[in-house]
């Protein structure tokens, strides 16, 4: 299926406390060993887990009452992830990486987060950066100018009102950064929010070609860069190039 058939679920009222998606590019096993977390931890919530599959996996290989969106091979990583979020049905939306495991209850503390109304983007993982060129590791929890992509949560009516990542990045790297932007850009904060959470091996990272991935993290990063290189007001703590202040 083509990502812009995925029927939405965005016109529909949410049914449900949460909705968990990934992308499956390959390492089912790792989505797998995600969901099973997840649900381990998810107490009485109602949570509608997701995948967008590119590989054309058997859909029970997720498990029997996962949403499976099949799209045809060649879907690019921001365009699956956006046709799963057209499945999105719970009060907030999760975009999680298969590399994520949780060792405890993630959905109350972000739930927690986003329920003030200034909240966008609410993760484990931030980043920080002055100069729109270098992106560091936040120092600790709260506002940060990025959520990294491992995990993500939004509330539904973001994405009710259009928010999706930039279908021009193919490839993951600084898709999550851009969405980021995207989300200040709303005047909505993007925070690091500390969560029971394990980081395993991020496959498509590690099991890229470096040269491969060196030209793909190029090209991304110069995608970003064309849209927001002036955006010196959405940055946390600005040293715009030539800034001697």
């Amino acid at each position: 299926m083509r990502p812009h058939d995925v029927p939405s679920l965005l016109a529909d009222p949410e049914t449900d406390d949460a909705s968990v998606h990934w992308v499956a590019e390959g390492w089912p096993d790792d989505i797998v060993r995600a969901i099973a977390s997840l649900r381990a931890h998810q107490s009485e919530r109602s949570v509608r887990y997701v995948v967008a599959d590119v590989t054309g996996s058997e859909p029970g290989r997720f498990g029997g009452d996962v949403d499976v969106v099949r799209l045809e091979a060649g879907t690019g990583w921001a365009a699956a992830m956006n046709a799963g979020l057209r499945r999105a049905s719970g009060r907030i939306a999760i975009v999680m990486d298969g590399s994520i495991e949780s060792s405890g209850d993630i959905f109350g503390p972000l739930e927690r987060s986003l329920a003030d109304p200034g909240a966008g983007l609410a993760g484990p993982f931030g980043l920080i950066t002055h100069d729109l060129r270098e992106f560091d590791e936040a120092p600790g929890p709260g506002p940060c100018d990025a959520v990294e992509g491992y995990c993500i949560a939004m509330r539904r009516d973001l994405l009710v009102d259009s928010l999706a990542f930039d279908e021009g990045f193919r490839w993951y790297r600084m898709a999550d950064i851009e969405l980021s932007f995207r989300v200040k850009d709303r005047g909505l904060r993007t925070e690091v929010v500390p969560l029971p959470v394990v980081k395993h091996e991020h496959r498509m990272w590690f099991e890229t070609e470096p040269a491969e991935r060196a030209r793909w993290s190029k090209r991304n990063f110069y995608r970003f860069l064309d849209r927001w290189r002036d955006r010196w007001d959405l940055v946390l703590e600005p040293r715009p190039p030539g800034d001697t202040g």
